[in-house]
């Protein structure tokens, strides 16, 4: 496994241990479990991602901590949107949508305000960086 993917496994293995509850760098942040679905591979994976709560439900940022290319999560949400979370200790359906114009940039400069970090991955990449919605599904 990858330096990240032993990394992932650890954050998704405390998160689950402490219903949502994860120290370290992420003490206080609230991070959700992202189920997603390879674009090609249609292989089920797991990333812990940080989010916004929004009316609905939840916004992530497809920051990559300012890479300047999208995580494979947000290629893998475009393709297969129909997906859940782990919030806590509940399992939520979402679909996700990529948010545009004011709606992301109103979502985007509260994530930045609230998250520092967020600010400095901007400057350091070119491209926007997404917002993706995902909205509680029936």
């Amino acid at each position: 496994m990858s330096e990240m993917g032993d990394f992932n496994a650890r954050i998704v293995e405390e998160f689950r241990s402490n219903a949502g509850k994860v120290g370290g760098q992420f003490d206080g942040a609230p991070l959700l479990l992202l189920h997603h679905f390879g674009a090609r591979t249609n292989t089920e994976r797991v990333n812990p991602v940080m989010y916004q709560p929004i009316e609905g439900g939840f916004a992530i940022f497809a920051s990559k901590a300012g890479a300047p290319d999208n995580p494979d999560w947000y290629h893998n949400l475009v393709a297969h949107p129909e997906t859940t979370v782990e919030v806590g200790a509940e399992v939520v359906p979402v679909r996700a949508r990529v948010a545009k114009g004011d709606e992301r940039t109103e979502i985007w400069e509260k994530q930045k305000r609230n998250w520092s970090g967020f600010a400095d991955y901007e400057r350091n990449t070119d491209r926007e960086i997404p917002v993706v919605i995902l909205e509680r599904a029936a």
